[in-house]
């Protein structure tokens, strides 16, 4: 307990790097017909709704050891879903909380405003999307953390990938500003790391390929990950993979395949 106290930075005042760490994923599904697409929409939003996502970020919170000082959360019509939560370092006394902050208790008489968010934040909105034209529809949700003081968005990162269904993720992580030790030296980052993966667990890593863009003078890290096996139950939509012909299932494997290198790579590739 000693060394770990030894080793710590020791501040001149608080602790204002700002951590920031956004994470997108990407659910795909086989959605053949309108009618599988409308039905794959509609359980998103069931899946997906504010009050859930709200669940989400409320242990998003309690995992990186930050407390809830406000939150507005709103479903979309015809769909998708937004979350903002305000969060402060450590819990803050009643009397000093601005009027406009609920704590976290939403109820359906009050109105919820986040006015600044100069300091740390969660966000997050779903996307969810079809297109007549094309028999896979997919399921985008981003989440961004932004934290300042010791707390750290990363600790947080292994729980969201798990939360969702992530065929497709794209992680980036960046800490700005600067912060002075006790002797008035600039520290522009307080922790050792070279990659994302550092923070993402082994089980993960070895379920899909990554791929790292990293500018270290600017502490700015990207890391993009895609699923290594499409194991075809998992991206039929009221379907069963053994009522499929061989042919079938390899065009429908060949569709998800090209759908996932595009969002990964950020091209269009020709039609199959």
């Amino acid at each position: 307990m000693e060394k770990l106290k030894e080793n710590k930075l020791k501040l001149y005042g608080f602790n204002n790097l700002t951590k920031s760490l956004s994470f997108n994923i990407y659910d795909i599904c086989y959605t053949k017909t309108e009618e599988d697409r409308k039905k794959y929409i509609e359980y998103i939003d069931e899946q997906y709704n504010s009050e859930r996502l709200t669940n989400i970020l409320k242990n998003v919170t309690e995992i990186i050891g930050a407390s809830v000082l406000n939150i507005a959360k709103q479903d979309y019509d015809p769909q998708g879903a937004s979350v903002t939560i305000l969060i402060s370092e450590e819990e803050v006394p009643l009397y000093v909380l601005d009027t406009s902050c609920n704590r976290g208790i939403i109820t359906p008489t009050r109105e919820n405003i986040v006015g600044h968010l100069d300091k740390s934040h969660i966000t997050v909105h779903t996307y969810p999307e079809t297109h007549p034209q094309n028999e896979i529809s997919t399921f985008r949700v981003d989440i961004d953390v932004s934290t300042c003081g010791t707390i750290s968005p990363l600790k947080a990162l292994n729980y969201l990938i798990d939360s969702f269904d992530s065929d497709i993720i794209t992680i980036d992580y960046r800490v700005r500003g600067f912060t002075r030790d006790v002797d008035g030296k600039k520290h522009f980052i307080d922790h050792e790391i070279n990659s994302i993966q550092n923070y993402i667990s082994k089980e993960t890593i070895n379920r899909y390929n990554l791929i790292d863009m990293n500018i270290y003078q600017s502490n700015v890290f990207h890391t993009k990950m895609k699923v290594k096996d499409i194991h075809l139950d998992n991206y039929l939509f009221e379907k069963n993979e053994e009522d499929l012909s061989k042919q079938e299932k390899e065009n429908i494997i060949q569709m998800l395949d090209k759908e996932m290198t595009e969002i990964f790579y950020g091209i269009n590739t020709p039609s199959i």
